[in-house]
């Protein structure tokens, strides 16, 4: 930056200095067609389509699901009502580790953070009455991200859609499980061969689904600043490419459907720099790196979440204030798609009321101010132009460090992202222990008493009722189908053969998703961490 901090300046969140004040000379000699260009023109920084919201607002996404597929349908149900135009699941975390809800790892957790689907019956219920060649669905899954997105096309063949016709996203970011999330099940080569199985398989089957969402928002729920989400997902961005490419894809065959997934804070001018400079790094990336020929491969598409890790369980109305900075944030910064979080989330699930009050800050957004009237309004701004900058420089730098160890996959096995992410995240927690970053309602501005509040509670009576429907699927099915098709999937697994194939047989045949998993674990192994760095 231009100087050094004094007593009238401060930092962003990832230690980047802020002026007071900007004027001409922080953009001097800097090249408005090198930086810029024009809206949906490379090197994409003021956003990917040239004219954005303009004709048409971004996707209004609302993550959902919790207990029971029938719970979570009429959930979904509601939602379309209110208005959300794309649907985003939520699974609970036995589902997330390749488990089956009758296994004794998942007792205790049945339902409580997302919905419970263990087979096709599962998945069939929760999109019931919902027409799946209409709607558009994101899917927070990654290990187990091929057999939930294999269940959901043989529900929409069902009901008589074709694959080709399905939108939608799924997570299948296995690479920041390791880092930040730790949700993985498999060790990383045989996790990375997974994806690159799945990029020829909807290359080729479902040529409309994003096959994978590049996540940086886990890594800043785990701490991450800014500069650490966007240089360790772009990190990753590049081993998932370069995983294809090694497999003998073309980069323009499958790069135009990947996306990713970043978090929107409250430190909002510092946020829409970020989304900016994300854009351009990836966009030269992929020309300079990679040889990119189509536009599109050039595109960082990407999905919004309001930050959930700044969400305070003291005065919690406060955070329909917060997540209305936040979605501001995403939407300035030019993302695709939004999710904004319940006001109560830090609490529990978010209640019917919460879940549609955050549905509404959206559709606030898009129809009450003037925000969608013209392209990236930032653009130009001495401030904005200028931390764009900086932030760049920074994801660059670190960037660089992580190729230094090899890329992604050998500095996740050296600890280098945790490490780093963790150091931040103490960072952090001091600063607010100190009262040095201000917290409204947890380090300043408390109350002596908090107001009452009632949570959306579930039902522990769930994992029975769900126990109960495996007992009957289990009793019904054709058993030596099942193990037949398992089998024909542990081959394809142990050679060189597209997974996917074999395994929608075995769901077809009503394989749970914890067997189609087991059989994987059989081959492949299971990861496990080192215990410290």
């Amino acid at each position: 930056m231009a100087r050094e901090p004094d007593s009238s300046t401060r930092s962003t969140e990832s230690g980047l200095t802020v002026e007071p004040v900007y004027g001409p000379e922080a953009l001097a000699g800097w090249d408005p067609a090198e930086r810029l260009g024009a809206p949906g023109a490379y090197p994409f920084t003021r956003g990917v389509y040239p004219t954005m919201y303009t004709g048409r607002p971004w996707t209004m996404r609302q993550y959902a699901g919790f207990g029971t597929a029938a719970e979570s349908n009429a959930r979904y149900r509601q939602l379309i009502a209110h208005g959300t135009m794309g649907l985003s699941v939520a699974f609970d975390l036995p589902t997330q580790m390749g488990h089956d809800s009758d296994t004794p790892l998942a007792s205790g957790e049945v339902g409580k953070v997302g919905v419970a689907i263990d087979s096709v019956e599962d998945m069939r219920v929760l999109f019931d009455g919902i027409p799946l060649g209409e709607v558009s669905t994101s899917m927070t899954i990654n290990a187990p991200a091929a057999p939930l997105l294999l269940l959901y096309e043989l529900v929409a063949e069902e009901q008589g859609v074709p694959a080709d016709r399905l939108t939608g996203t799924v997570q299948n970011d296995i690479l920041k499980e390791y880092i930040a999330r730790g949700t993985y099940i498999f060790p990383p080569q045989p996790s990375l061969r997974l994806v690159a199985d799945m990029f020829r398989y909807c290359g080729e089957a479902m040529p409309r689904w994003n096959t994978i969402s590049i996540s940086g928002y886990h890594m800043a729920e785990a701490g991450a600043s800014p500069v650490q989400e966007i240089a360790f997902t772009l990190a990753d961005g590049i081993e998932y490419v370069r995983t294809a490419v090694a497999a003998g894809m073309d980069v323009d065959a499958f790069a135009p459907r990947l996306s990713f997934f970043f978090v929107a804070r409250t430190t909002f001018l510092e946020e829409v720099a970020k989304f900016r400079a994300a854009r351009r790094i990836w966009a030269r990336v992929m020309r300079e790196e990679f040889g990119a020929r189509d536009p599109k491969s050039l595109m960082l598409r990407f999905h919004t979440q309001t930050a959930g890790v700044q969400l305070t369980a003291q005065q919690p109305e406060l955070n329909l204030v917060r997540v209305a900075v936040q979605g501001l944030a995403a939407v300035l910064g030019g993302t695709q798609s939004l999710h904004t979080n319940a006001f109560d989330e830090a609490i529990a699930l978010p209640t019917d009321k919460s879940a549609r009050l955050a549905l509404r800050t959206q559709q606030v957004l898009a129809h009450e101010t003037d925000v969608t009237a013209t392209v990236d309004p930032f653009a130009g701004s001495y401030a904005v132009e200028s931390l764009t900058d900086a932030v760049e420089e920074a994801v660059l730098g670190l960037m660089a460090r992580v190729a230094d160890r090899g890329g992604a996959v050998a500095a996740i096995e050296d600890g280098f992202q945790k490490a780093e992410i963790e150091r931040n995240a103490y960072r952090i927690a001091q600063e607010t222990d100190s009262g040095e970053r201000v917290v409204v309602g947890v380090n300043r501005y408390r109350l002596d008493e908090e107001e009452p509040y009632e949570p959306l509670r579930v039902d522990p009576a769930i994992e029975e009722q769900q126990v109960e429907r495996l007992r009957r699927l289990r009793a019904s099915r054709d058993a030596a189908a099942v193990r037949a098709a398992l089998a024909r999937l542990k081959k394809a697994a142990g050679g060189t053969d597209n997974v996917l194939p074999p395994m929608k047989t075995a769901l077809r045949e009503r394989a749970t998703v914890g067997e189609v998993c087991g059989a994987l674990r059989e081959v492949w192994g299971t990861y496990a961490p080192r215990e410290s760095f």
